[in-house]
C-alpha cells in the first residue's frame, strides 16, 4: 500500500493540487486526474481499483487508464511524494 510521505504537504485548488516536499525542497503541481488518483491513495485505494475509478469518472479505456496511473504513481514514487509501506515500516 502507498502513503503520501510525512514530509509532502498538499493543499486543493481549481485545477488540482499542490504539493509541497519540505524535505526536497521541491514544488509540484498536479491537474484534477492527479488530484483524485492521490485522494484515492490517501483512502487506501490500489492501483487496479484506482484506474478503473478514473476510467469511469472520465469515460477512457481501461487500457490507457491502467497505463496512466501505474506511470503516475512510478512518478510520485520517484519523487517522494508517496512511499510503501514497507519503506515507512523499516524507518
Amino acid at each position: 500500500m502507498l502513503n503520501t510521505s510525512d514530509t509532502v504537504r498538499s493543499t486543493q485548488t481549481i485545477d488540482g493540487r499542490i504539493l509541497l516536499d519540505v524535505r526536497h525542497g521541491r514544488m509540484f503541481t498536479v491537474n484534477a486526474v492527479g488530484s483524485k488518483i492521490l485522494e484515492l491513495l490517501a483512502q487506501g485505494q490500489h492501483e487496479p481499483r484506482i484506474a478503473d475509478e478514473i476510467s469511469r469518472a472520465y469515460g477512457m479505456s481501461i487500457e490507457v487508464v491502467r497505463l496512466d496511473v501505474h506511470d503516475f504513481i512510478e512518478a510520485l514514487h520517484k519523487h517522494h511524494i508517496v512511499r510503501s509501506t514497507d519503506e515507512i515500516d523499516s524507518l
